[in-house]
């Protein structure tokens, strides 16, 4: 179904309405003819066709289409590399013959030519040109009220903190992922799939990479791996629940809290001894 409006800087399914040596031409709708030059045209079009394309501006500021697929369209946010910093701002490659610029003013720390930087898109108001800011709390909704705990969402890494990392979830809000739940390595710019692992009464949201809740799988795994363990040292590990979460991460690669649940489920299962310097096999 072909929408009412053409939306720029968006995919839009547009009619061809004419064809020119140089390319053929789109319903602009609300706009005028949008030109889809010939190189991405498909060779055998004709008019009444109904093509799927981006439409964005060209250097002159005029509306055009493409058929090929950026790396990000308005609205949402994305973790592009600077191609060239001159003295107007920074310009991104987001998979376009036009690269995005993300002017000075919209940068939240200076960039620099090869670094890689999570940017919103936007149409500005004043000029009509698609650009990019790397400030994001300006684009971020604040509001929770459509997430649940344990809810599977998108995440998109975007700042490193003492607590942890902070994310974009599902292009919209933003959630922390503490330190001790990123098992696995992650970078700023990644996408990972990750969950929901808490509401705050302040509306700030808590983030996991692993589902919440008690995961009997990856918990007979790590008690193996302590059995294990406490078979290679001889019978005896110097660790218990009162061990530092950094020693249980370095040894084990999990958290604390998993750790001492396992501890737990062994210790019921009379299969090791629990001492004030570590743990023993039965």
């Amino acid at each position: 179904m072909l929408e009412k409006y053409v939306k720029v800087g968006q995919k839009n399914r547009l009619k061809v309405v004419d064809k020119a040596g140089f390319g053929v031409f789109l319903d602009g709708r609300q706009f005028d003819e949008i030109l889809l030059p010939k190189r991405h045209a498909p060779a055998d079009c004709t008019v009444g066709d109904e093509l799927d394309v981006f439409v964005y501006l060209d250097s002159d500021e005029h509306l055009i289409a493409t058929t090929e697929t950026p790396l990000a369209c308005v609205g949402e946010f994305a973790s592009l590399k600077v191609k060239e910093v001159n003295q107007v701002g920074a310009f991104l490659d987001w998979n376009l013959g036009k690269d995005l610029l993300v002017p000075f003013r919209e940068q939240k720390a200076p960039m620099r030519e090869g670094g890689r930087y999570v940017v919103y898109l936007y149409q500005d108001e004043a000029t009509r040109r698609i650009v990019g800011s790397s400030r994001l709390h300006k684009f971020i909704d604040r509001s929770a009220d459509e997430y649940r705990n344990s809810q599977p969402v998108s995440l998109l890494i975007y700042e490193k903190t003492d607590l942890g990392y902070m994310a974009i979830i599902n292009n919209k809000h933003e959630g922390l992922l503490f330190r001790e739940e990123v098992h696995d390595t992650v970078k700023l710019g990644d996408k990972v799939q990750g969950y929901i692992k808490r509401i705050r009464p302040d509306g700030k949201i808590d983030l996991c990479l692993k589902k919440p809740g008690f995961d009997r799988k990856a918990m007979d795994s790590l008690s193996q791996q302590i059995m294990d363990k406490l078979a290679a040292a001889g019978g005896f590990l110097p660790m218990n629940d009162k061990t530092d979460p950094a020693e249980i991460k370095r040894v084990f690669g999990t958290s604390k809290r998993a750790f001492k649940m396992a501890l737990g489920g062994l210790y019921k299962q009379r299969l090791i001894q629990m001492e004030a310097s570590g743990i023993r096999s039965n």
